[in-house]
C-alpha cells in the first residue's frame, strides 16, 4: 500500500506551455525536463509539451537524453551540462544535441556555443569561429528572478557578442527572464520551472497565468491528544499548552517533506492545518482541524497549498522542494479537461 500519492496533471503542462507560447511572438519554447522533469516525470512531461508546441527539449546530461530519446523518437534534445568526450559516441548515435563551452567544436554532433556572459560558470568569452556542426548560440541568466539591472546588462553583453551571428538562432531566456525580461526571448526560450506552473519568482503562479502541475496527498494514519506538557516528535520541539488532538500522517523527509519545512501548512478534511514538531524521516504530525479524523485525506501540495509555500518555509527554492518530492510516492495520471 503506499503512503502517499503525487498526482501530475499533463492538462496543466500543457495549459502552461500554451501560456508561455503566448508571450513569444513567434520564439520558440524549449522545454527543460532535466532532474526527471523537475520531479514531474521527464518522459510524461516532455511527449505533452512537445505535444502542446514545445519544439525541443532540454536535458542536463547525456544520460537523462537517452532516456528521453528511447520513448521520444523524434524528438529535439539538447544537453545544457557539459559533456566529456567519453560520451559523444552514444551522443552521436542518439543524435543529442550539446552545448558547448570551449572553442573545440565535436564533429558530427550539433551544438550550441555557450556563452558566459555573467553567470561565472561555463562558457567561452567570446563566439569562436563557428563551424557547419555551430547550430545556435547561448548564454543563462544569473539572476533574472531578482536583479533586472543584471539581467539587462547579460544580455546586452550576449546581443554585442553575437552581432555578427545572426543567422545563427540565439537563446538565453529562461523562465524569469521569459516572464519578465521581453527582449531576452530572441529566437528560442528554455522554459523549466513555469512549464511545471511553479513560479521562478517564488509567489502565486496563478499571476502569470500558470497552474501548478503536481499535486501530493496522504492520509492521517494516527491520531494523538497530547496532553498540556506532553510533545510530539523528536527533540519534544512541539510541547502542547492545552489539550491537543495532532495527526500523524506517514510521510517525511526520505519522502521529500523536509525537516525544515516544520511551520508549514498543509490541508486537512478540507481545513489549512499547522506542521508541528520536527519532520521525522517518515512521519509528521499536523495539528488536525476539529472535525477531521483518523483516515481523513491530507493535501500536502494542491487545493491552494502550493510549492512556494513551502519554499518560504523552508527557507530554500521551489526548485528544490519539487525535486526532492522523488523518494517513495506511488506516481498517476490524471488528465484535467482543457479549458
Amino acid at each position: 500500500m503506499h503512503r502517499s500519492l503525487v498526482t501530475i496533471d499533463l492538462a496543466a503542462i500543457r495549459h502552461n506551455v500554451r501560456a508561455l507560447l503566448g508571450l513569444l511572438d513567434g520564439s520558440e519554447l524549449w522545454a527543460v525536463v532535466k532532474a526527471d522533469g523537475y520531479g514531474h516525470g521527464a518522459v510524461d512531461v516532455g511527449r505533452t509539451a512537445l505535444e502542446a508546441g514545445a519544439s525541443a527539449l532540454c536535458v542536463a546530461t547525456p544520460g537523462e537524453g537517452l532516456e528521453l530519446r528511447r520513448a521520444l523518437p523524434r524528438a529535439r534534445i539538447v544537453v545544457l551540462g557539459d559533456t566529456g568526450s567519453a560520451d559523444l559516441a552514444v551522443v552521436r548515435e542518439a543524435r543529442l544535441e550539446l552545448s558547448v563551452s570551449t572553442a573545440q567544436v565535436p564533429e558530427g554532433v550539433p551544438v550550441h556555443l555557450k556563452l558566459d556572459t555573467g553567470m561565472g560558470r561555463w562558457g567561452l568569452s567570446e563566439v569562436a569561429a563557428t563551424g557547419s556542426g555551430v547550430v545556435g548560440l547561448m548564454s543563462h541568466f544569473a539572476s533574472a528572478d531578482t536583479d533586472p539591472e543584471f539581467t539587462e546588462s547579460q544580455l546586452s553583453r550576449f546581443l554585442a557578442a553575437t552581432a555578427s551571428h545572426t543567422h545563427l538562432p540565439r537563446h538565453i531566456a529562461n523562465s524569469a527572464g521569459t516572464l519578465r525580461h521581453p527582449a531576452s526571448r530572441l529566437d528560442a526560450v528554455r522554459c523549466g520551472i513555469a512549464v511545471y506552473g511553479i513560479s521562478p519568482f517564488g509567489t502565486d503562479p496563478s499571476a502569470d497565468d500558470l497552474r501548478p502541475a503536481l499535486r501530493w496527498e496522504s492520509s492521517v494514519s494516527l491520531v494523538k491528544t497530547l496532553a498540556p506538557g506532553e510533545s510530539t516528535g523528536y527533540g519534544c520541539r512541539y510541547v502542547a499548552t492545552e489539550h491537543t488532538r495532532v495527526g500523524i500522517v506517514p510521510v517525511g523527509y526520505a519522502d521529500g517533506f523536509r525537516r525544515d519545512m516544520t511551520g508549514t501548512e498543509v490541508i486537512v478534511a478540507g481545513e489549512r492545518a499547522a506542521v508541528v514538531g520536527t519532520v521525522s524521516m517518515d512521519a509528521v504530525s499536523v495539528l488536525l482541524p476539529a472535525a477531521a479524523g483518523l483516515g481523513d485525506m491530507v493535501t500536502l501540495v494542491g487545493d491552494g497549498v502550493l510549492i512556494e509555500d513551502h519554499a518560504r518555509a523552508s527557507g530554500t527554492i521551489p526548485y528544490e522542494i519539487a525535486c526532492g518530492i522523488v523518494s517513495r510516492a506511488t506516481r498517476s495520471e490524471r488528465e484535467a479537461v482543457d479549458e
